[in-house]
């Protein structure tokens, strides 16, 4: 189950570096999570400072 980004997302861009997959990018107002590439790690969810990353 991939993870995804809520309105909470702050836009800095922590989770997109933390990625193995290159999962995420910059999207229109917040980052966004690209399912079919997302390896259900959770890198992401742990590096967000404001706790926007959650399983979908």
């Amino acid at each position: 189950m991939a993870y995804v980004i809520s309105d909470e997302c702050i836009c800095c861009g922590t989770c997109e570096g933390e990625c193995p997959a290159g999962a995420i990018s910059e999207g229109d107002g917040k980052f966004e999570i690209d399912a079919d590439t997302c390896m259900d790690c959770g890198a992401c969810a742990a590096a967000c400072p404001a706790g926007a990353i959650d399983q979908a």
